[in-house]
């Protein structure tokens, strides 16, 4: 019996696209993090990006449980003496739905190279529209080719 080891020519890599419309963030971007990392494959090895594309839609129809919406505070700092700013759920929302998820699934992801590289497969549209029809069409014609 020998050990199977996953190598860089192995990886397939898939389109998924997801509705946000209603969706729990946290579980959301749980949900995007696995697909990123290829978790959900058979294939799948700590030391290969092994995820596919994520396309998420709809991003401003997210919500957040409790009372989150109001207290929940998004901070960034400038780098200068002062620079502290903060943003709540509701403000980002409102002026930059996409970041909401984009922060939420970076935090799921593993804090190096790789993880960055897994992000950069993540796309995240405010509405309903995405400019990435033909790869996922492309990727829906491939798997039926395969299953006949």
């Amino acid at each position: 019996m020998k050990t199977y080891a996953t190598r860089a020519c192995d990886i397939e890599r898939q389109w998924h696209v997801i509705d946000a419309a209603g969706q729990t963030l946290g579980r959301l971007a749980a949900q995007v993090a696995k697909l990123l990392m290829g978790k959900h494959k058979p294939i799948y090895a700590p030391y290969l990006d092994a995820g596919d594309y994520v396309i998420v839609i709809n991003a401003a129809k997210v919500r957040v449980t409790g009372k989150k919406a109001g207290e929940k505070i998004y901070y960034r700092h400038s780098g200068y003496p002062g620079g502290l700013r903060a943003v709540t759920f509701r403000e980002m929302l409102a002026t930059h739905p996409t970041r909401v998820i984009e922060h939420a699934v970076k935090g799921m992801l593993p804090d190096t190279d790789l993880g960055r590289a897994m992000f950069k497969k993540l796309k995240v549209y405010a509405g309903e529209n995405h400019p990435h029809q033909a790869q996922v069409a492309s990727a829906r014609a491939a798997k039926e080719d395969k299953t006949r």
